[in-house]
């Protein structure tokens, strides 16, 4: 990137829905994905002056090593999960968010999942507008 060059976290946003629909990706939409989400924020916050709650800050969860947030006191399972190799790319977190049980066994995490794709896709897309570090890969 060029000196004087920054991308906000809607041009991130812009580059990662044009990468995914040229590699047949399906792409969701953020603003659905922000009502969806109102199923997460009983125990994940997001966004400006979020606070770590039964879950962590979902703050740059798009790329991050699973299990690593700071001041989070993560189960065993998924510490173990981070330290395994599980990063949270938007393939991994919607397997996760299908069914967190499969994902990560001893997770504690109690959500029974998203069981509409369309959900999913579209709290991914929300997550991604939080992420603005993220970069997929090619």
């Amino acid at each position: 990137m060029k000196a004087g060059w920054s991308l906000t976290a809607g041009a991130c946003l812009i580059a990662l829905t044009l990468v995914g629909a040229a590699h047949g990706q399906a792409v969701g939409d953020p603003v659905l994905g922000e009502t969806v989400f109102k199923k997460c924020a009983a125990c994940h916050a997001v966004g400006e002056g979020a606070r770590n709650r039964v879950g962590p800050v979902l703050n740059g969860v798009v790329g991050r090593q699973a299990g690593t947030y700071e001041r989070f006191k993560y189960s065993k399972a998924m510490i173990d999960a981070g330290t395994g190799g599980l990063v949270w790319s938007p393939e991994t977190l919607g397997g996760y968010l299908a069914n967190p049980g499969n994902t990560v066994k001893g997770t504690k995490m109690a959500f029974p999942g998203l069981q509409d794709e369309a959900d999913r896709i579209n709290v991914i897309a929300y997550l991604l507008s939080f992420s603005p570090d993220f970069v997929p890969a090619p």
